[in-house]
């Protein structure tokens, strides 16, 4: 490994492109873990808080324009950073949540029954009737107009809270995969 070295005057001092190859090199070799300027986890739990409150401004602001640049000037981290320690610490994509939030209002607004499919897609922050009807027909299984006209019968006699949790959208990811029985 050639080190980048300048004389100045008797001493040597090895310049900055020296030392980041020597950074590099040490980091390939594993002698470097995380290099920043407080303890790992001091700054795990600073990421931590600033991705509730990330999740706490979606479900609060779910019908506003939200996209994922905007969540993350508000949390003071980049775009692309705050899309990876979101999926580590949620599962999802900031975008993934903020549309199952939206289909889960618009599923409750379908059930009351005394809006159109339209407006329940406006009303929970969609732009695009497509958009929306595709995310609909992913999350639930079945189109929104389909739901609006079946859903009365499926939470008849329940309370809300358990209709909420009974009806809540599951992901394919998240869904239960039966498996065949081998005899």
């Amino acid at each position: 490994m050639s080190l980048n070295v300048k004389q100045a005057g008797p001493e040597r001092t090895r310049s900055w492109v020296g030392r980041r190859r020597r950074l590099a090199a040490r980091a390939r070799r594993g002698t470097i873990a995380h290099v920043t300027s407080r303890p790992a986890t001091a700054q795990h739990l600073c990421d931590l808080a600033r991705l509730r409150r990330v999740r706490d401004r979606i479900d609060r602001e779910y019908a506003q324009p939200l996209d994922v640049e905007a969540l993350a000037r508000g949390a003071h981290m980049s775009a692309g950073h705050l899309s990876r320690e979101f999926r580590r610490a949620y599962g999802e994509s900031p975008y993934a949540y903020l549309m199952t939030r939206r289909i889960e209002r618009a599923m409750a607004l379908l059930r009351r029954g005394d809006l159109s499919v339209t407006a329940v897609c406006f009303a929970v922050g969609c732009s695009s009737l497509g958009t929306f009807s595709t995310r609909f027909t992913e999350l639930v299984g079945m189109p929104p107009s389909t739901y609006r006209r079946h859903a009365d019968r499926a939470t008849a006699g329940m309370p809300p809270c358990v209709a909420k949790q009974v009806t809540r959208p599951v992901r394919n990811r998240e869904a239960r995969i039966p498996h065949p029985r081998i005899a």
